[in-house]
């Protein structure tokens, strides 16, 4: 962590000088006060200067990126991580030529469990909220494709049927998928059922409402 101890007339100036030294900006520095300014007898005679120790504030990209790579690093996976912004979030594209299936893990599990951790290191202590999103080998594309596929599937089944059709557990964003995807869908509803890792999607036909009279 870059960081200085500055003195100066008050405060202020003190913070001034180690932005200045420390090439950065206030709003991207912390301090704190080591000594008070004393103004001296008739603000001539033994006043002193206030001290002050200026630090940079960790960056949420450079934390994220570190723990990120040291945890591939201790899990003997080689790779790198290469950073792209969308409108979302940042996301870290992770490229491996050996252990890409260790990196996403079963359904994507590890991929989540290394992007919650990733987020929540990054924004310790960060006064603004940065989103990063986690990807390797385009593996969140063709899951969306995969889940969007089997949630039009199943939608057709239950409709054909007129039976609930459950699908597997899935994560929050996995599911928030499938309800978009079937949202406009005529003859069927989605509801969540189930707690913890076992919250699941059941796709339910609609109820006639012309069947009693027929």
């Amino acid at each position: 962590m870059k960081r200085v101890t500055v003195s100066g007339k008050t405060i202020e100036d003190a913070i001034a000088k180690a932005v200045v030294e420390l090439q950065t900006t206030q709003e991207k520095v912390d301090y704190n006060v080591v000594e008070q300014p004393q103004k001296g007898l008739f603000g001539l005679f033994g006043s002193k200067p206030a001290v002050v120790d200026v630090f940079v504030l960790p960056d949420p990209v450079e934390k994220a990126h570190s723990f990120l790579q040291g945890t591939l690093d201790h899990l003997g996976i080689e790779a790198t991580i290469e950073k792209e912004e969308t409108d979302r979030a940042l996301c870290f594209n992770l490229s491996a030529n050996e252990g890409t299936g260790r990196i996403i893990g079963k359904r994507g599990q590890t991929l989540e469990s290394l992007e919650f951790l990733t987020n929540l290191v990054a924004n310790r202590e960060a006064d603004v909220y940065t989103r990063i999103e986690l990807d390797t080998e385009n593996y969140r594309q063709r899951r969306r494709e995969v889940l969007e596929n089997l949630a039009l599937k199943l939608a057709k089944k239950a409709k054909m049927t007129r039976q609930k059709v459950s699908l597997e557990p899935m994560n929050a964003a996995e599911r928030k998928m499938i309800h978009t995807t079937l949202q406009s869908y005529d003859g069927i509803e989605t509801v969540s059922e189930g707690k913890g890792i076992n919250r699941h999607i059941v796709i339910l036909p609609k109820e006639n409402k012309f069947s009693s009279s027929l």
